[in-house]
């Protein structure tokens, strides 16, 4: 259970750095419930990255959960923000993710 934990963890990450885009280019009233998006995402995020480790190694847990939220943000910002993409920008968010991958498999 802790692996679900640290995986939706991750995708909080990716949507606290998705709302603070959105907040950085929203009319004024509009920013305001971004920055809220951008506090409840890190709340939780860090809430059941906390909860994940109380099984998973620290060092493990923060690798995976910022692997897995820089590749995610990396790809939000491509499909969502439009962001240049490259083979090169592909290439290695592959081997970031075969790297979060290896950490799971090599994990106790």
């Amino acid at each position: 259970m802790s692996w679900v934990y640290l995986l939706l963890a991750s995708f909080f990450e990716v949507g606290f750095t998705f709302s603070i885009s959105k907040a950085k280019v929203s009319p004024t009233p509009e920013s305001g419930y971004w920055y809220l998006s951008f506090a409840i995402c890190l709340i939780l995020g860090m809430g059941l990255l906390i909860k994940a480790t109380q099984s998973i190694p620290m060092g493990t847990a923060y690798a995976v959960f910022t692997g897995i939220g820089a590749a995610g943000t990396v790809l939000v910002g491509i499909f969502v923000f439009k962001e240049p993409t490259s083979i090169m920008r592909i290439f290695f968010i592959c081997t970031l993710i075969a790297s979060v991958v290896g950490l799971k498999a090599v994990s106790h």
